[in-house]
């Protein structure tokens, strides 16, 4: 009660004009029975206090109202008011309806060490007034004494036991409050990281955009190196051919296969604009279509080309199939550009859980440090094969030395095809 948290309309409403309330209610039923209780002169001495009372109350009725909870001239008023509350129940106990407020009214006006002080002034003024009113104890007596202490230690422990119940009251509400505020930062933290979030997504979103649009640029970079560029690369080399021949059937041969080279290549570049399967994949397996391949290249080289594959043949997922046949194409190529090898061996090897493919020449071989960056001269062959091995979460590597000929060694994971 007096250490209660005092919020509310209502609580405010009866703090403010509790103690006229009280004060009229005490007045009106102690100068009724002031014939019974009260001298002439008590009950002029009431009516002046009574209005000393009325004063003191409204004189700090604003003041109370815009101090500050702890400032001393609170104190004041409580001590004031209490001895005049004290003064008119001694001259008549019903004015001790009045000294009632100070049981509400401490917790708000007394600081927390002196309350109870206070809570044992309004027990003390209550327990008096009790116990002389009129037919009782005689005045003085021992009984009388008996009374008032046994009225003093009910009072005290009343006020005292609601005393805590109201710290604990108040400590609770502190409690709740201390929650909300809680609560109020950590959605206001929450509000502020959904914000971010959705900054970071944004973010995310448009970082997501362009790595989209840079793998596709890659990749159609490398679908052009692997086909248009290799095509082209062969089909240079048979007209050239067909230009050095001075037969006309070997020059036609060669013409020939220039023709059925920019057909191939131009069929391979339109699936690769539209991110469809390789032909050789088509109506094939890996194996079949690596073979195609291998007698393509055959046709159009020199050197001897072989194709082995060991373990046992599954289907593969199709992207991982045209991973590694596209490998095979550019190594395939790389040999018969810079080589100059008599043989080239490809070996595709289906493993427990990753299949593998080696193409080794017996050419030339080349510093691995020396090779040409990347440009439009050349140099991106090497680089397409690891992002396309990348992409499948697969490697290569590359071994070489000067007149050591290369070796090309691809590792894919082996992903089966449901389809």
């Amino acid at each position: 009660m007096t250490g209660a948290p005092q919020t509310g309309p209502g609580w405010q409403g009866f703090l403010r004009w509790g103690p006229y309330a009280l004060l009229g209610i005490g007045a009106f039923v102690a100068f009724a029975t002031s014939q019974v209780l009260m001298s002439a002169a008590e009950t002029y001495t009431a009516a002046v206090l009574t209005a000393v009372a009325l004063g003191w109350q409204l004189a700090w009725d604003g003041a109370l109202r815009r101090l500050p909870e702890l400032d001393p001239r609170r104190v004041v008023y409580f001590v004031v008011r209490t001895v005049l509350a004290t003064a008119l129940s001694w001259l008549n106990p019903f004015f001790s309806i009045y000294a009632v407020m100070g049981y509400f009214d401490a917790g708000r006006q007394l600081p927390r060490r002196q309350r109870r002080w206070g809570l044992l002034a309004i027990a003390a003024t209550l327990a008096a007034s009790q116990s002389t009113v009129p037919d009782g104890p005689a005045p003085g007596s021992t009984l009388q004494l008996t009374v008032f202490l046994a009225l003093f230690a009910l009072h005290t422990t009343l006020a005292l036991v609601l005393d805590r119940l109201s710290d604990q009251e108040a400590e609770r509400h502190r409690q709740q409050k201390a929650t909300i505020e809680a609560l109020e930062l950590s959605n206001s933290r929450l509000e502020q990281a959904l914000a971010e979030n959705a900054t970071l997504q944004a973010q995310l979103l448009v970082q997501a955009r362009e790595a989209g649009v840079t793998h596709e640029r890659r990749r159609l970079a490398a679908e052009i190196h692997d086909t248009l560029a290799q095509g082209l690369a062969g089909i240079i080399t048979q007209l050239q051919a067909a230009a050095d021949s001075t037969d006309e059937s070997i020059a036609r041969t060669h013409v020939e296969r220039a023709a059925g080279l920019a057909r191939h290549s131009l069929g391979e570049a339109r699936r690769s604009v539209h991110n469809l399967t390789p032909g050789p994949l088509e109506q094939r397996r890996l194996p079949e279509a690596l073979k195609e391949v291998v007698d393509r290249r055959q046709a159009l080289s020199g050197a001897r080309l072989e194709l082995v594959v060991t373990g046992t043949v599954e289907p593969l997922h199709k992207e991982i199939e045209a991973t590694l046949l596209r490998i095979t194409e550019e190594a395939l190529g790389n040999a018969a550009k810079h080589a100059d090898a008599d043989r080239v061996a490809v070996t595709l090897s289906y493993l427990d859980d990753e299949v593998t493919l080696d193409v080794r020449d017996d050419g030339c071989g080349f510093e691995p440090g020396s090779r040409p960056p990347r440009s439009t001269s050349g140099g991106f062959g090497l680089d397409g094969m690891r992002l396309r091995a990348a992409r499948v979460a697969g490697t290569v590597e590359i071994e070489t030395e000067p007149g050591g000929g290369t070796a090309v060694s691809a590792r894919v994971p082996l992903v089966r095809d449901d389809s």
